[in-house]
Formats: structure tokens, C-alpha cells, sequence
């Protein structure tokens, strides 16, 4: 029987009150830095009674500073966000309070609005507090803020508890599209306004400093600034990101086999190769059931040689700023089909002049280092680098990058049409990210629907999805 008031009515939810108190100072401090005494201190006692540490409701300390502290707490944080409905379909209500304690802490610490210098150690802390977030929404660290390119290690199911503050623990897995550009811009905020060049020519705050695509535009933008030391960690830290990105793209692409086996070349007579089920089946009939044993006339081998055909891969990049994060990750992208055999890879960048980057298409970092960010954007000036490359059309995928706001549309567009025709494919892409947020021309989204090539955008799986069915 359930609890009565006095007028008869039910009595109220201490749970539902608890987590309401939560939620409530979350929002209040979402929107006002200053504290609320009264909800400060009902908050305290809420933690306090359900046994969790009181800096939880410190806003000065990090997760991981927690975690430290209490490493028996880790774990509820992984997957906190996408919660598993409860078998006997009953809501345990204390567990529900404390999985509010938990996520009001990560969303405070990642959401709550920032001003004023920011600091190297300012930064890392965010972006540690950030990964919290990813780790809770079960992401791996990085992938929403377009950093990496992993997958899921958490389910992406709508839970039956609801999003709003009178239902129990938030499930936000229905949110990440929306999440993850949001986390980008505001580390994108928090590197501008930081003193970067001050950062980079001191090894010690510049160490401090983690990799993202944030931090990495806009190394790419001051790049010609920098000099000496800040240079140097400048360079340390690209290099970094590109070694970290490209290590998760290649096992992307190297996840398929390429080509069809190619029988006309013998398999190779060793141990790996031995085709054991083949093997027994071809020689059953030396069973002896007497002495019940199987005498092998013949071993059998699988083959692995694959028949390829050379393949040109034509990679055309808008450097201007808004498509920095697509640039970053397809020049990668190249570089790995690059060391693929008989993979032929040629990469243009452009704004309103076009630069010819093949000869670094094989290291992205270099490639990287010699792109100019910012600008305006005429594609035809690439497509004139680009059109003489085509030499065997139905042998050449031309991938295009670029948000495809041009003064010369028209005239673009007829010669990407004339790509298409000639046989070979033609791959626009709108934006490729870990994230992915990316506006596209609607005059050419449409144009390139209607030409039955419609422009990719959203995760660069799908465009290792599509150059792979091509190249392999």
C-alpha cells in the first residue's frame, strides 16, 4: 500500500524529489554561474545521504579528479547516459538518484558557460571532462568532438525512462547528432580564446596540450606566425593528431580484402594457408573405420593472391575554413589508400587558386603543413589541375570536398557532370567528420541528386564505405 498524506492524497516521491532537486541546481547553474544557497545545500544532503562524495557538486573539480579520489566510480560513468530498461520493468528509484548525481556532475562540467583566458590546463581539463560525457553517451573519448573517428561502444536505443526532469535518469542517446557539433564549437571556443602562441613556446604548458580538430584548425590557420619552440610543438602536436586519426582510419579500410582471388596463382604451401575442412572432405574416402583414422593423400590450401586493377584516386579539397574538418580527415584517407598496391592517388587542394599536393599525398602531415586555410572558393580552377588526370575514366574515382558555395556554379558543375559521363565516378562530399555537422549548397545537393551521385555527408565510414567498393 502506498504511502497516504493526510487530506488522503499520495504522499510525495522522495526519490522523484531528490533527483528533482538535482536536476533543478543543474539548470540553475547551467544558465547562472552564481550559486543557489537553497539548492546548494539541499543538493549536499541528497549526495550525502545516497553516498557519493560531496565534489561531485565541486564545479572547480574535474571527473577525473573524482574518479581519482573514488575509482570505484568510474564505471557507473561509462554508458550512465544510455541506461538498460530494468528486466522486471520496475524503476529502482535510489538507483535512479544517484545516476541523476553522477550526470548532473559531466554536463555541468562540460556545458557551463566559460569566460575570460583560457588556460592550457583549462583546456585539457575540459576536453578530459568532455571524454566523461562521450564515455557516459557510449562514445568513445573524442569521437563526438570530430576527433576521432571510432565507433560506438555503447547502445544508441531510446531507453523507456524519458529526457525530461520529471522522468528518471536522462537517456540522451537519441541527442548525439545534435551533441557532438555542440562539443566541438565550444572547444573551438575555448581555443580561441586561449593565448596560443604563448602556449606553444613553453614546453611545459604546450605538453599540456591534447590534440583535437579544434586545436589543430587552428594550428593550421597561425601555422605562418609561429616560429622557433612554438613552431616546433606546433608541428609535434599535428603530427600527433595525424598519427592518432589515420592509426583508426587504416583499420577502417584494411578491414575488407581487396580485389577477388585471383585462382590462376598457386597458394602458398604453408601452415596459415592449410584449408583444413576442404582437406578432410576430399579425402574421406581414405576413412578407415577399423582402426578409426583418416589417411590424407593430398593437403589442400586456400589462396590468397587477389586479382587487382590499377585504380586512380583523384582527391579534390576546398581548403577554405568550414571545410577544415572534412580536409583534415580525407587528406588522411588519401594517404592510406596511397600505400595501398596499385592505388594511383592525386590530391589538389584550392580556394580561388589551385595547389597540385600529389608528390605529398603519401604523409598527410606534410600535406597538412602546406594547405592555406581561409578564403574564397572557385572549384574551377581545381578542375583544371584535375580534368588531365582522368586518363582511363571507368579506372578513377574523383572525390570532391567542399560545401560547394561557388560564384561560378554553373559552370562547375557542367564539368563534374562531363566526369560522370565520361565513366568514371564521381564522389562529391559534403562533410565527412567524427561528428558531423555541415552545410551544403541546395542548389548543388539537388544538382548532384538529380545526376544520381548525391553528395556524402555525415561519417567518413560512409566515404571508406564508397571508395573501398570502388578501389577493391
Amino acid at each position: 500500500m502506498s504511502e497516504q498524506s493526510i487530506d488522503g492524497a499520495p504522499a510525495p516521491d522522495p526519490y522523484d524529489n531528490r533527483r528533482q532537486v538535482l536536476y533543478w541546481r543543474l539548470l540553475a547553474r547551467l544558465f547562472d554561474p552564481e550559486e543557489q544557497a537553497s539548492l546548494e545545500s539541499a543538493s549536499l544532503a541528497v549526495v550525502e545521504d545516497i553516498g557519493l562524495p560531496s565534489a561531485l557538486l565541486d564545479p572547480g573539480a574535474s571527473v577525473d579528479s573524482v574518479v581519482q579520489r573514488h575509482p570505484e566510480l568510474a564505471e557507473e560513468f561509462d554508458g550512465l547516459m544510455t541506461p538498460e530498461p530494468d528486466e522486471d520493468g520496475e524503476r529502482d528509484r535510489a538507483a535512479e538518484v544517484r545516476r541523476a548525481a553522477l550526470a548532473s556532475k559531466v554536463l555541468l562540467n562540460v556545458f557551463a558557460p566559460h569566460s575570460g583566458t583560457v588556460t592550457a590546463g583549462q583546456l585539457a581539463r575540459w576536453q578530459s571532462d568532455a571524454g566523461w560525457l562521450e564515455r557516459a553517451l557510449g562514445c568513445r573519448p573524442g569521437e563526438l568532438r570530430g576527433g576521432r573517428a571510432g565507433g560506438r561502444t555503447g547502445g544508441t536505443g531510446v531507453g523507456p525512462t524519458g529526457t525530461g526532469l520529471g522522468g528518471a535518469t536522462p537517456d540522451l542517446s537519441r541527442l548525439v547528432p545534435e551533441i557532438g557539433p555542440e562539443l566541438g564549437s565550444i572547444e573551438a571556443g575555448l581555443v580561441k580564446r586561449m593565448h596560443l602562441r604563448e602556449v606553444l613556446a613553453d614546453p611545459q604548458l604546450a605538453s599540456r596540450l591534447t590534440p583535437s580538430m579544434s586545436l589543430i584548425e587552428q594550428l593550421l590557420r597561425d601555422k605562418d606566425n609561429l616560429s622557433g619552440v612554438a613552431l616546433a610543438n606546433a608541428k609535434a602536436l599535428i603530427r600527433r593528431y595525424v598519427d592518432e586519426v589515420a592509426q583508426v582510419l587504416r583499420t577502417q579500410v584494411e578491414k575488407s580484402t581487396v580485389g577477388d582471388i585471383d585462382r590462376s596463382v598457386p597458394p602458398k604451401r604453408v601452415f596459415r594457408n592449410l584449408d583444413i575442412d576442404r582437406t578432410i572432405w576430399k579425402n574421406l574416402t581414405n576413412w578407415d573405420p577399423e582402426e578409426e583414422r583418416l589417411y590424407v593423400d593430398r593437403l589442400y590450401y586456400r589462396h590468397t593472391s587477389r586479382k587487382t586493377t590499377p585504380q586512380r584516386l583523384i582527391v579534390v579539397v576546398d581548403q577554405s575554413g568550414s571545410m577544415v574538418d572534412s580536409m583534415v580527415n580525407c587528406t588522411i584517407l588519401a594517404s592510406i589508400f596511397a600505400g595501398l598496391p596499385k592505388v594511383d592517388v592525386h590530391l589538389i587542394a584550392y580556394d580561388t587558386q589551385a595547389l597540385d599536393l600529389t608528390p605529398w599525398s603519401h604523409d598527410p602531415f606534410e600535406t597538412l603543413l602546406r594547405t592555406k586555410l581561409g578564403g574564397g572558393t572557385d572549384g574551377t580552377v581545381a578542375m583544371t589541375l584535375a580534368q588531365p588526370k582522368i586518363a582511363e575514366p571507368r579506372n578513377t574515382v574523383v572525390v570532391w570536398i567542399s560545401d560547394f558555395y561557388e560564384w561560378r556554379s554553373e559552370e562547375l558543375f557542367e564539368s563534374m557532370a562531363a566526369i560522370h559521363r565520361s565513366g568514371a565516378k564521381f564522389i562529391p562530399v559534403g562533410s565527412v567528420t567524427s561528428a558531423g555537422r555541415g552545410s551544403v549548397n541546395p542548389w548543388f545537393r539537388e544538382k548532384f541528386k538529380d545526376l544520381g551521385t548525391p553528395v556524402i555527408s555525415g561519417h567518413i565510414k560512409k566515404l571508406v564505405h564508397e571508395l573501398k567498393t570502388f578501389l577493391t
